[in-house]
């Protein structure tokens, strides 16, 4: 589970996005490479791989992995969006 923002209007709205998978996240495509998390608390600290890039484009922005207890450890850079790790989906 992603959480995009929309800076410029404050509107936020939450992903579900599989592994392998991309979302659109406001002008941003977002890709999840991988989600873990502590076996023994499957919603606790989700770590993600993301690859992101502004739609249209094929340069990525960021390309990494996310932690969702730490955003700002490794944060995507971007002047009107931001996107966040809030969990990762069990089966």
């Amino acid at each position: 589970m992603l959480r995009g923002l929309d800076k410029v209007s404050g509107q936020t709205e939450d992903f579900r996005v599989a592994t392998g998978g991309t979302a659109e996240i406001y002008g941003l495509d977002v890709a999840l490479g991988d989600c873990r998390y502590p076996v023994e608390n499957p919603t606790g600290d989700a770590f993600a791989y993301l690859t992101i890039w502004e739609r249209g484009q094929r340069q990525a922005i960021f390309d990494g992995w996310m932690i969702a207890s730490s955003p700002a450890l490794s944060a995507l850079d971007h002047s009107r969006y931001d996107v966040w790790v809030i969990r990762c989906m069990t089966p």
